[in-house]
């Protein structure tokens, strides 16, 4: 399927949206959606999740924003994995902080989804981000702290991602992305008692995106995301299952849909914008 090229700005402009972001080194003739489908740890509904079979259906698909977990090794490598374990994706069993990068690329991360898996490795963070093309969004979710954020915010930096990606992570992460550039993109995940705190506590803190969950006031979405527009803070959404959702937060202005069904939303996502989009979410 050919890659979508639609709803793109240059990212010049896109840096409008940007507070509390310096200037980020753009490669040449680079897009970026404004709004699309993320697929949530890949294509994970027919692929096993976080490999890079994967990310690589995915961008196959279309989708807008690719998200992967992060997680840190015993000798402190990155990489590529949902769970605190590699019980449940693997045919190993133990905590990725207590295996190393060796022990873990023994391991099948495949045959648990199907059979035409066998083999799939754990992929570490500077794999994914090798096969990725330049005009998508990666939403790295980091689970774990400062140091985490450091080593994450160098590799993004010294594999020249930092004008597509935004690192997903809490307080002691973000810390460390910090420390390394105030100019990469952070996704807070330090979530609060309520919508209306962590949307406060977002803004307060100059963060460029946030993400907005399903399951929490979604009474209030409406005037939600109309506060995170006005502040510029561009909005992802987790998730979304229902094909008819898709076109409902669109026109709230909702930037970016979380989907573990990525070929069904990117097919709602098309015929949105085929039928002409509501122009208000600049």
């Amino acid at each position: 399927m050919k890659r979508i090229k639609i709803l793109v700005f240059p990212l010049i402009l896109f840096s409008s949206f940007i507070t509390a972001q310096e200037s980020v080194p753009i490669p040449e003739k680079t897009v970026l959606p404004t709004t699309g489908i993320c697929a949530h740890r890949g294509a994970m509904v027919t692929h096993p999740e976080n490999t890079l079979s994967a990310f690589k259906e995915a961008i196959r698909l279309g989708a807008q924003m690719i998200e992967l977990d992060v997680l840190l090794t015993k000798d402190n490598e990155l990489a590529v994995m949902h769970d605190i374990s590699v019980d449940r994706t693997t045919n190993g069993t133990g905590l990725v902080s207590e295996l190393t990068l060796r022990e873990l690329k023994t391991l099948d991360a495949g045959s648990w989804k199907s059979k035409y898996f066998a083999g799939e490795k754990i992929p570490t963070l500077k794999e994914v981000l090798r096969i990725m093309p330049n005009d998508v969004w990666l939403n790295i979710h980091l689970k774990g702290g400062t140091t985490l954020g450091v080593k994450t915010a160098k590799l993004v930096i010294s594999e020249n991602r930092m004008h597509q990606a935004v690192i997903a992570c809490k307080r002691k992460a973000a810390k460390g992305v910090r420390q390394v550039s105030k100019e990469i993109y952070i996704c807070n995940m330090e979530r609060s008692s309520s919508r209306a705190k962590y949307i406060k506590r977002t803004i307060k803190k100059g963060y460029p995106f946030i993400q907005l969950k399903k399951s929490r006031n979604n009474h209030t979405l409406k005037e939600d995301i109309a506060l995170l527009k006005q502040n510029q803070i561009m909005i992802n959404y987790v998730q979304v299952d229902a094909h008819e959702e898709v076109s409902k937060l669109l026109d709230l202005g909702v930037n970016f849909i979380f989907t573990d069904f990525l070929a069904e939303k990117i097919n709602a996502f098309e015929t949105y914008e085929a039928n002409g989009f509501k122009k208000t979410k600049k």
